[in-house]
């Protein structure tokens, strides 16, 4: 065992998402027997959307970035042929059993040097700034290797002779551009796998500064820790996640951060197993993903969690309805045309249009074992009870919500009456402490609800009864002039962060930037690109495609995070960067500030504010700067 540093650490390497393969094993295990403890491994990294094998960082030497292969070349012809364009360049392909040619478009020497590209260009971009023979530099910093587990080192350099020959990589560039086989693994042959490693202790162009640059591109990020984390549950919520009441109908409501979408999450999983149709419907588009990755952590071993499962917005749910189920195509894009009211059909005709698909449909309409509503407060009571027409005899709804968080205004629609139409009865389900939130965030909360929102109805979050607070929390508030500038210092602020947690590593692909609206987050997607960071997003003048982006946003994508206070309600990050301009509602900022998570080595929150309003509230901060 070694004193080595490993992101994810050796423990865990079992349990990652995307299973290593018995060749990446193999690779792991000789770099950890082979290498000196002052390298560092990196697996998986989430490299700003690029994910390569290992990225392997000593901060006396330099940088490795190497493409594993588990290839047979024994099973298959591989062959190199040339373009038919002008450039002739070689091209690798492979000749299936049925003697059918095809081209290997995913060539590991191609794709490495996209790697070392990327680092020296994207994420390092001092590497070659700081030094005075850039070519040198940048040669001698970063290796860029290649390793098939399969097949012996010298076929493997007379197969790719020609891409290496094309790209320059031999003579004096070879040795930062290895090709190995199996041999060299069996043999410990650290000189053929990686020779920078093997013949350098310390490179003259190599800083300190550069490792801690990259390692925010390189550490685990802290989604993918947690996703590997089983669910943990309180008494209380494990309850709900086992049982259900006589009626079939439950209703729970708490404050941001006592586990709500966590006890949802928990009982879809738990319905699942037990192989009952299940409907998971959220109002947001993003908010189906974060709940389906919660259920996924639903510890029971070895189960399929979601093969019974359906998750769907609930908009989505309804054109699937109409157009899927009854054929109503036409009608459906009908409500579309012209210049309609999008309000009008969101709210009304849509479901209409459903409820007219589903008696239309009848007896072959889809019908479910169970419905789960999260953030109820965000439905009309009219869309719940077209819901309710789908639920099988003697089937079970779950409806959690948060007044608190009720952004659209329709949870004053959910009167008692309204609510016994609904199929409820008795009280609700309370869910009293927060289990999210850092303490030290929730005494802001409660202090902002007190001085803003005094006439809301209100679930203030209590913090858990504890004698020490074991969750260390780093709050500032920047308080503008002007909101002509908030694009920039959001930006700025979020850029400040790694520096901010030091020495802890922060990762990139953990940071979010909740933008009030669209233009605010395109301008700042836009200064993000030009400082060379990729961002996932959900803005676009385009509506369809904003609409594409929302279905894409989830928080396992590998670069960082941009969206709405709106669409990234229900979700969680501990370290977010929140604008707040004058025209941002107090509840939206409410429930924005509500969404940091808590963890034993810190979160981190900024909020950028020029609503004057609050100055006074934002110099109660730990941390207060008025620019």
């Amino acid at each position: 065992m070694t004193n080595r540093f490993v992101s994810p650490s050796e423990h865990e390497l079992d349990t990652l998402r995307t299973p290593l393969t018995v060749g990446e094993k193999r690779v792991f295990e000789f770099f950890n027997q082979n290498l000196s403890e002052d390298w560092e491994i990196y697996i998986q990294p989430h490299l700003n959307g690029l994910r390569p094998d290992f990225v392997l960082l000593n901060p006396k030497v330099g940088i490795a970035v190497f493409e594993v292969k588990d290839w047979d070349l024994t099973a298959l012809p591989y062959y190199v042929r040339y373009s038919s364009t002008e450039s002739n360049d070689p091209e690798l392909w492979a000749t299936s059993r049925d003697g059918k040619a095809f081209r290997i478009k995913d060539n590991p020497v191609e794709k490495v040097l996209i790697y070392k590209n990327s680092i020296a260009n994207l994420y390092c971009p001092q590497i070659n700034n700081n030094c005075t023979d850039r070519s040198t530099a940048y040669l001698s910093l970063i290796t860029a290797g290649v390793i098939v587990t399969t097949a012996d080192t010298k076929t493997l350099e007379e197969l790719f002779f020609p891409f290496y020959q094309t790209r320059n990589l031999l003579g004096k560039a070879k040795p930062y551009h290895p090709l190995a086989g199996c041999d060299a693994l069996l043999l410990n042959d650290l000189e053929t796998v990686f020779p920078t490693a093997s013949r350098w202790r310390a490179s003259k162009f190599m800083e300190p500064e550069l490792a801690t640059s990259l390692r925010g591109w390189l550490v685990e990020p802290d989604f993918s820790a947690t996703q590997r984390q089983p669910l943990e549950l309180n008494p209380k919520q494990r309850q709900l996640a086992i049982s259900r009441t006589r009626s079939g109908y439950r209703r729970i409501r708490g404050a941001a951060g006592s586990g709500k979408s966590l006890v949802l999450a928990a009982r879809a999983a738990q319905l699942s197993i037990e192989h009952k149709d299940t409907l998971v419907v959220s109002f947001n588009i993003t908010l189906w993903h974060y709940l389906r990755d919660l259920a996924v952590r639903y510890p029971l071993p070895g189960k399929t969690i979601n093969r019974y499962i359906t998750w769907l917005h609930f908009h989505e749910w309804c054109k699937q309805v109409i157009c899927s189920e009854a054929g109503l195509n036409n009608e459906y894009n009908g409500l579309w045309q012209g210049n309609p009211d999008i309000s009008e059909v969101l709210e009304i005709e849509i479901v209409q249009l459903t409820n007219q698909a589903i008696d239309i449909a009848g007896a072959q309409i889809t019908k479910y074992d169970a419905i789960l509503v999260d953030e109820g407060q965000d439905y009309n009571p009219i869309w719940w009870n077209t819901l309710r027409r789908v639920l099988k005899s003697s089937g079970e709804m779950v409806l959690v919500a948060d007044e608190t968080q009720d952004l659209y205004e329709r949870a004053r629609s959910w009167t008692e009456d309204a609510m016994n139409g609904a199929g409820f009865s008795g009280p609700w389900v309370q869910l009293e402490r927060c289990y999210r939130m850092p303490h030290s965030l929730i005494k802001y909360l409660r202090d902002f609800a007190k001085r803003y929102l005094p006439d809301l109805k209100l679930n203030l979050p209590t913090a858990q009864v504890s004698e020490l607070d074991l969750y260390p929390t780093h709050l500032s508030w920047i308080q503008l002039s002007s909101f002509q500038s908030i694009a920039k210092e959001c930006v700025s602020a979020a850029l400040k962060m790694p520096g901010l947690a030091a020495p802890n590593v922060i990762a990139y692909p953990d940071i979010v930037l909740l933008l009030p609206t669209h233009k605010f987050g395109l301008a700042c997607v836009s200064l993000l690109n030009e400082k060379n960071f990729n961002v996932i997003h959900i803005f676009d003048a385009d509506q369809q495609e904003k609409k594409s982006r929302k279905m894409a946003f989830f928080m396992g994508d590998a670069r960082i995070k941009a969206c709405t206070i709106h669409s990234f309600k229900g979700w969680e990050a501990r370290y977010m960067v929140i604008a707040i301009s004058e025209d941002t509602d107090l509840e939206s900022a409410y429930v924005a500030m509500s969404r940091l998570k808590r963890h034993t080595e810190g979160s981190y929150l900024t909020v950028v504010c020029s609503n004057p309003k609050l100055e006074e509230f934002g110099r109660t901060w730990t941390a207060f700067e008025k620019l």
